[in-house]
């Protein structure tokens, strides 16, 4: 009798101890999802379909991202890091401000990028990114920037950009508009960053030194961040081979470009003739930096100010070829606010809020950086659910959000800039992490403002005096390397308005 109790009461209590470490391996796991993604194989994981969509990658996430429950895939192939891609808003939230400390950039994405951008902003996480962080914030954040800023597009536009645009209406020639704004940017930021002019506008048949290493230089490592097997590029690296090889060159050639500005800029500094210290070369040396970290943040600076801006301006430029009345609405506001009696000015750009809605539309569907990626630090879970272990690397879609119904509608393949506005034409407020062109949270884009001023000033000031005709009818294809670029140009036939 005493056994039959005994065994039954260790039945019960064995039973019980079941049911509740069930109910608590339940609530631990209970927010865990399967993830979605490509058909995978043993060993080989997507390899095979990754290879067939290499070409057209931004529209098979895409289309993967739409078809997921949660708008999150899981990419894994031989040879790549474990991949979760996300365009779900509470997911970046979740990566770029609740959990930040757990998704820096890693050590996966600095090396693709550390040969060229070495210890810049851009490439390094913790404490040097915290610092660097605080050194461009201040330097930012001020009105005398803000200021040379302005009166750099002044210049650079007024006695460049519009004689040029000019030049070619009179000769009814074609020209590469998207060229051209890179030109212009390029210009453009080296006199703010560097205090030095390129002159890249003045002679369009010559490439300085500086453009064409730079301009290798990314290619080379977005090709890094593309490969689909990441030991082939490390392989040719070590062995000093190809693209490798190429790379190291161009670096070494930036690099020198860039260290012999700054050994002028000091010469200047210490024989007291750059007095005023408006470029943010000279503000960083005054600091009292060492040369390469300020080498590292001016490369990083340059790759931010020039290819994100021409790349907004140019896809702007060619919707508005598209939707006239867009355009014609665009040009109603300049010349309400500025009828061209009067230099553009702070205050004017920034009364051009339906200017600011067509940015931020075409940004929208045609972002200058497609994606974004971070690696865990530590296990995780999003808040979708989805499961992240140690070291797998986390991208945010900026490419694929702006295409997801979820965040922007039934209409979200439409060009719409009043979806920026509200009934009384004021800017709305949106949520930074549908919207994480300029990144969002800790790591939001510092340069944002400048950004805007440069591209509304460009607008302002070329739509307000021309006409631009595309010489290609066909749709143009978007290019996603480190920034994005529009394939083989922007070729178009420009007349006086």
């Amino acid at each position: 009798m005493f056994l039959s109790v005994l065994l039954s009461f260790i039945l019960g209590f064995l039973s019980f101890s079941f049911l509740s470490f069930s109910k608590k391996l339940h609530l631990k796991f209970r927010r865990i999802t399967p993830i979605y993604g490509p058909s995978s194989y043993p060993i080989l994981g997507c390899l095979i379909s990754f290879y067939k969509n290499r070409h057209r990658l931004l529209d098979w996430y895409t289309e993967l991202l739409s078809e997921s429950p949660t708008q999150t895939i899981l990419v894994q192939r031989i040879g790549a890091p474990r991949t979760i891609i996300t365009a779900n808003a509470n997911n970046v939230e979740h990566i770029l401000k609740t959990n930040f400390t757990n998704y820096p950039k890693g050590q996966p994405f600095t090396e693709i990028l550390g040969d060229f951008l070495g210890m810049g902003i851009f490439n390094v996480d913790g404490e040097r990114w915290n610092t660097q962080r605080k050194l461009a914030s201040h330097e930012f954040s001020t009105k005398s920037l803000r200021e040379f800023v302005v009166k750099t597009l002044e210049e650079v536009v007024e006695r460049r950009l519009i004689p040029l645009l000019d030049q070619t209406a009179k000769s009814n020639q074609v020209v590469d508009l998207q060229d051209v704004l890179r030109r212009f940017a390029f210009d453009t930021i080296c006199k703010v960053s560097l205090g030095t002019d390129p002159h890249c506008l003045d002679d369009h048949s010559h490439v300085p030194v500086l453009v064409e290493a730079f301009d290798n230089a990314s290619q080379a490592c977005a090709m890094r961040g593309m490969a689909p097997i990441y030991a082939v590029w490390k392989s040719k690296r070590a062995l000093n081979l190809g693209s490798e090889k190429k790379l190291k060159e161009n670096v070494k050639r930036v690099h020198c470009c860039i260290n012999e500005i700054i050994e002028q800029k000091k010469q200047k500094i210490n024989e007291n003739r750059d007095h005023k210290n408006m470029d943010l070369l000279s503000r960083l040396l005054i600091a009292g930096h060492e040369d390469e970290v300020v080498r590292d943040m001016v490369i990083s600076f340059l790759m931010a100010g020039r290819d994100t801006t021409s790349s907004a301006l140019t896809w702007l430029f060619w919707l508005t070829t598209k939707h006239h009345e867009v355009k014609n609405e665009m040009i109603n506001e300049i010349t309400s606010i500025n009828n061209g009696d009067k230099t553009l000015e702070f205050d004017d750009l920034k009364e051009m809020k339906y200017l600011q809605a067509c940015l931020n539309e075409s940004m929208r569907l045609y972002p200058p950086v497609a994606w974004d990626s971070k690696h865990a630090a530590k296990d995780d879970i999003l808040p979708d659910g989805t499961r992240v272990q140690k070291g797998n690397r986390v991208t945010y879609f900026q490419y694929g959000m702006g295409r997801m119904e979820e965040i922007w509608g039934k209409d979200r393949l439409e060009f719409k800039p009043d979806r920026w506005l509200d009934e009384n034409g004021e800017s709305k407020s949106v949520c930074p992490y549908k919207f994480p062109v300029f990144q969002a949270g800790p790591r939001v884009c510092l340069g944002k403002e400048m950004a805007f001023t440069q591209m509304k000033y460009v607008l302002a000031s070329v739509l307000r005096r021309f006409e631009i005709k595309p010489v290609n009818v066909d749709n143009p294809v978007f290019v996603p390397l480190l920034t994005a670029h529009m394939a083989g140009g922007f070729n178009v036939r420009i007349s006086p308005r």
